[in-house]
């Protein structure tokens, strides 16, 4: 993931470096899962279409990795969504209260 994915991101909504960081550890690591998960499927692909018993007891194992992995990945991207909702209403808070000092212009 690039660096600066957030960047402006922060800049409109007044949110920290960390929290910032915060959002890209937890994306890093969704994608992170969704590549193992690609490989697993692949795993699994090629044992299936080999036909050989032990390929296919193998499976089993290798589907429940992929099983924990997307409930992983549900969680997180759970909990991503449950920190950017406090995120932007602590923004909006700020905005209502008129502690955000960023200057708001109308288009046109």
């Amino acid at each position: 993931m690039e660096g600066d994915v957030f960047s402006g991101f922060g800049e409109r909504y007044q949110m920290d470096g960390k929290v910032l960081q915060n959002f890209q550890k937890s994306f890093v690591q969704v994608q992170d899962i969704l590549d193992q998960n690609r490989l697993l499927i692949n795993e699994i692909n090629q044992n299936h279409e080999s036909k050989q018993a032990d390929h296919l007891g193998r499976n089993v194992g290798l589907i429940r990795e992929l099983n924990n992995n997307i409930r992983t990945v549900a969680s997180l991207y759970g909990d991503l969504s449950h920190s950017f909702a406090k995120s932007i209403d602590a923004s909006s808070e700020g905005e209502s209260t008129g502690t955000n000092n960023q200057k708001r212009f109308r288009s046109g």
